[in-house]
């Protein structure tokens, strides 16, 4: 779309907050300028009439392990993010977290690098980077490779505090097992997004760490202790305390809708439910097996899983996601497209809601009315 002045209409604009009918969003030299009634602002000029669909603003992903037929960790290079964002750009995501799943010190140091650099070069739709481990529980480590988990050592820190000074946002998942309280403290102070997760931790525990300055969870309910009627564990911590708000992988294959409409309708705030993709290299590709660092995942009815049946990461785009939560977890339109762009907008602390002057049109979405698909409007316009 190369016009000057746009105005869209004929469907439903989301603002960040709020789900606006019979509204129209205008584009002046591809910055919006106004939302408005679309009575008090007839359309006029060059027009997208939207069919039914749904505006609004693109995705934010962060927790993304591959695309376009790779992985982040076979090659932590800024090729491979700039491969891995465009895939998910393609699926409407327009910010992510690159995410290293645990690895050796090597590959963990050029994954930062790699991050830092792509940050640098301004490549499209890279918000900063996850990383997931090593510092994790063996008794939590899911797809994780044992070998390479281990406790946070005095080194650790310091590259994780200096990546943090060079990086817009740096989210790092951890569990109580491998990482101290004062570690979380100075990565809480340095800014990095502290993430419980493939953890067996205990309830009180968990709350001591939110405490110290752990922010969020990671994946809800998978690889932590789970909700008992004694020990409520990682999952009880985290629906309790307004402190953490979480990821949540809602494909309906790693957690059950009424799990997660239990959880949605449990959760204590300021804290929220944000929806993640845990994609793998397949996104945004046909393929239907790929290798982690020599172990093969393979792709089939919606699941990755190890030869073992572990599930391995997510066939999932947060499109599929939101379908799930509106259809079979019974959540509001409006609140799941929250739960997919201002709630981890407002994890990496940016503007949680469209603005006049400083939103673009490259920052917008069109969302199919039946929840089937996505896109940019700038790149690949969807018509009814």
């Amino acid at each position: 779309m190369t016009q000057s002045s746009l105005t869209f209409g004929g469907g439903l604009i989301f603002d960040g907050a709020n789900l606006l009918e019979k509204h129209v969003a205008r584009f002046e030299d591809a910055k919006l300028i106004a939302v408005e009634r679309e009575d008090r602002w007839p359309p006029s000029g060059n027009h997208v009439d939207l069919g039914g669909d749904i505006l609004s603003p693109g995705y934010v992903d962060l927790q993304v392990n591959g695309g376009d037929g790779i992985m982040f960790n076979a090659d932590p290079s800024v090729h491979t993010i700039a491969r891995i964002a465009q895939a998910h750009r393609r699926l409407a995501a327009t910010a992510i977290l690159p995410t290293l799943i645990t690895d050796t010190p090597d590959k963990t140091r050029a994954a930062i690098g790699a991050a830092i650099d792509a940050v640098g070069q301004g490549v499209p739709g890279v918000a900063g980077l996850h990383l997931e481990g090593p510092h994790l529980s063996i008794a939590r480590k899911g797809a994780h490779d044992a070998a390479l988990i281990r406790p946070m050592e005095a080194q650790d820190l310091a590259a994780l505090l200096e990546a943090a000074a060079q990086l817009p946002a740096l989210m790092v998942t951890i569990a109580p097992e491998n990482v101290t309280q004062e570690q979380v403290s100075a990565l809480a102070a340095a800014g990095v997004i502290v993430s419980l997760g493939h953890t067996d931790t205990d309830y009180a525990t968990c709350l001591s760490y939110a405490r110290a300055g752990a922010r969020c969870a990671t994946h809800l309910f998978n690889a932590m202790s789970p909700l008992g009627n004694r020990e409520p564990g990682v999952v009880g911590a985290v629906l309790a305390s307004g402190a953490l708000s979480s990821g949540l992988i809602a494909d309906g294959i790693h957690v059950h809708p009424a799990t997660m409409r239990a959880a949605w309708d449990a959760k204590t705030g300021p804290g929220e439910i944000f929806l993640v993709s845990d994609a793998m290299a397949v996104a945004g590709t046909d393929e239907t097996q790929f290798d982690l660092e020599g172990r093969r995942i393979s792709r089939l009815d919606g699941r990755l899983t190890l030869e073992d049946g572990t599930l391995a990461g997510a066939d999932l785009d947060l499109t599929r996601a939101l379908h799930v939560m509106v259809n079979q977890v019974g959540v509001s339109l409006e609140r799941a497209l929250a739960a997919a762009t201002r709630a981890p907008r407002q994890m990496l602390q940016l503007a949680p809601r469209i603005a006049p002057g400083t939103t673009t049109l490259g920052d917008m979405i069109r969302i199919r009315s039946d929840l089937s698909a996505a896109a940019p409007v700038q790149d690949a316009p969807i018509t009814p």
